[in-house]
């Protein structure tokens, strides 16, 4: 009787309370900047299957692991690997590890300009130190592209002689402006981030050099519905999201494409 008694009155508190009944049924998402477009092109369809709200936060990839590490209270956060610490923190739980989607940096020039050769890892070599300047992502401010992409300069073995030619960009939006302005001849960041109007995109970079950023979910220990972070992760992973994934020059993982 208590028992019954007691979710009758909590029943009636949520109802004479739309902010608690609110909190009750809102996930919260944190995620890198470069899935944010396919994030917000899906919430709608599983708020709209789930009945839950979805809050998202989005990032760089850097900052959006250090919240995470540091136990902030997200129910479903999206990471880039390697992501051990992430694990370590204790602050997901494990077992939910679910592959979303992966991305690859990709160069663009402006619309209309001359496509540059970025067939092979000679190609882009010789393509970049023809360059008289080129945009990217700060990584010093832990955007993933950027990271990324000095990773590449390094394995071609040019990060020294580029350093004169570098303007770095606040995100992969403002190297995509600087690139549709013609303030530099090439702009570089994730190819799900190339939506400016002024740019041409020209492709990926080779694997071999710039291996794709893999995009993974969990669910956070700290979740206030489980059940709901649970829920959108396997949305995140449906086979509706692959096609909003692809259709945002992302790769779907395998587990998402499979279920189709």
């Amino acid at each position: 009787m208590k028992r019954l008694l007691s979710s009758a009155m909590f029943v009636a508190l949520l109802l004479g309370n739309p902010h608690g009944a609110s909190a009750q049924t809102e996930v919260t998402l944190i995620a890198p900047g470069g899935v944010r477009t396919a994030i917000e092109q899906l919430i709608p369809g599983f708020e709209q299957k789930s009945g839950y709200k979805v809050k998202a936060t989005f990032g760089s990839g850097g900052s959006t692991k250090k919240q995470v590490v540091n136990g902030d209270p997200f129910d479903v956060p999206i990471v880039q690997p390697p992501f051990q610490d992430v694990i370590a923190s204790g602050n997901v739980l494990a077992g939910t590890e679910t592959p979303l989607a992966s991305v690859a940096v990709g160069v663009a020039v402006r619309k209309g300009a001359r496509k540059p050769d970025i067939s092979t890892p000679a190609a882009v070599k010789k393509t970049l130190l023809a360059a008289k300047s080129i945009a990217y992502p700060d990584a010093s401010s832990g955007a993933a592209a950027g990271v990324s992409f000095n990773q590449t300069l390094n394995k071609l073995g040019i990060a020294d002689q580029m350093k004169p030619k570098i303007k770095p960009a606040q995100g992969g939006a403002g190297a995509m402006t600087m690139a549709a302005k013609g303030d530099v001849e090439i702009g570089l960041t994730f190819l799900s981030e190339m939506s400016d109007p002024g740019i041409d995109i020209v492709g990926p970079l080779p694997r071999e050099i710039s291996p794709p950023t893999v995009l993974v979910g969990f669910v956070s220990t700290h979740a206030k519905n489980p059940a709901a972070a649970k829920a959108l992760l396997a949305y995140l992973s449906s086979p509706e999201a692959a096609a909003v994934y692809k259709a945002q020059r992302m790769q779907p993982s395998r587990s998402a494409a499979g279920h189709r």
